[in-house]
């Protein structure tokens, strides 16, 4: 695997000489002052990518090209927002970066309730607490379909910890959910939020199911002839939230996905933390089954709790995500795609989230994206991908 960082750009408290310094060798970024629906132009892409190749490191990865809330619904300037994304896939190509990553998500990106959840060992980390999002829904946004979708012992316990909870803390709970996290695509006040949740009042699963569709088969043909991978990252949490829909978060969701266009440039970005969320979901298999399309990999684990609607971010080796099986069959499809002589036989990878620590727990960082802990993260998952191959050639 090729071993790369997410990194959000010059303002990132993490500067690009540190991450040399991790080992990593890919960067993984975005142009995010661009706004969502607007093509991303040759001189800004070129840009970034000197500033990254000054410092000794490749741009292997786009996280991401946003698709907008237009293009999901189906709405105002959908039209010329695809025309946009098009013609930005074709300015990635001609600066070399080919490897995209995206979600299509309803409104909101990766959610999370706890930005700073203490650990037993006292590192922090993201966590998804089911009873105060209900709080959210229900004592705050007040949406009006949230009770009879909770039912009365959600909504009971709910209760309790929306009354646990001061006003700081009230305050603290909406901006984490709806003000953006790391590398999300959009922020709202509670207003705005309304609205956009409004947009999608009339489309269910099955009509996103089919702008996802009308936008894989506008962009994929437009990927393949430019040699860009398209790479869709799963939904996190990987479940309906507010009401919306969520359509790629499970196998049967992939396989539905894959079957849209048979392009080699559409595939996944297999992200072991966000499907790892649901029980019933097998990583092993999901990815032994996908192998062939996965473009990109996050490499986290989640750990679900008593509450099984609720889980954290774990230490990269615990968890409930058997990294050591996984990799065992991602090291397995690079061999295969090596012996096809297939040029992306070297799947780019990250250590996605990591666990604040350390000297980092006194810094400013990026809620999930601070320095020790995926250092930590990139150092352990090293160590197993070195073994795998050891015993895998004995």
């Amino acid at each position: 695997m090729e071993q790369t960082w997410r990194w959000f750009g010059p303002k990132d408290p993490i500067p690009l000489a540190h991450i040399r310094q991790a080992g990593a060798t890919g960067i993984v970024t975005a142009l995010h002052h661009i706004p969502n629906g607007t093509e991303w132009p040759v001189e800004e892409i070129a840009a970034r990518k000197r500033m990254i190749e000054d410092a000794g490191l490749t741009w292997s990865v786009v996280e991401s090209v946003p698709v907008s809330e237009e293009i999901k619904t189906r709405t105002g300037a959908w039209r010329a927002h695809i025309d946009a994304y098009a013609a930005t896939l074709r300015n990635l190509a001609a600066c070399g970066v080919r490897t995209v990553c995206y979600n299509f998500m309803p409104v909101l990106d990766w959610t999370r309730t706890d930005l700073a959840y203490e650990l037993p060992d006292g590192s922090r980390a993201l966590r998804f607490d089911a009873d105060q999002f209900a709080a959210f829904e229900l004592f705050i946004l007040r949406r009006s379909e949230a009770e009879a979708e909770y039912g009365p012992d959600r909504a009971r316990s709910a209760r309790a910890a929306f009354e646990a909870m001061d006003e700081s803390a009230r305050e603290r709970l909406v901006r984490t959910i709806i003000a953006g996290l790391p590398g999300a695509e959009e922020s709202y006040t509670l207003d705005q939020f309304r609205g956009q949740l409004d947009r999608y009042r009339d489309i269910g699963a099955d009509g996103l199911r089919s702008t996802l569709s009308a936008f894989v088969q506008a962009v994929a043909p437009v990927a393949e002839e430019a040699g860009v991978r398209l790479g869709i990252h799963p939904d996190d949490p990987p479940r309906p939230l507010l009401g919306l829909p969520r359509v790629v978060s499970t196998a049967a969701d992939v396989r539905w996905l894959l079957e849209q266009s048979a392009s080699p440039s559409h595939g996944l970005t297999f992200c072991a933390g966000s499907f790892g969320v649901r029980p019933d979901n097998d990583l092993p298999a999901m990815f032994a089954e996908f192998r062939d399309r996965v473009h990109f990999l996050h490499l986290r684990s989640t750990k679900r709790e008593a509450d099984p609607q609720s889980f954290h971010e774990a230490h990269h080796l615990d968890g409930d995500v058997d990294m050591v099986a996984l990799i065992r069959v991602i090291c397995a499809a690079q061999r295969e795609r090596q012996a096809a002589g297939r040029p992306d036989a070297v799947i780019p990878m990250r250590p996605d989230h990591g666990l604040q620590m350390l000297d980092d727990l006194g810094k400013v960082v990026n809620p999930g994206y601070s320095a020790i802990g995926r250092l930590k993260g990139l150092a352990e998952l090293r160590g197993i991908m070195r073994a795998v191959q050891v015993l895998d050639a004995a």
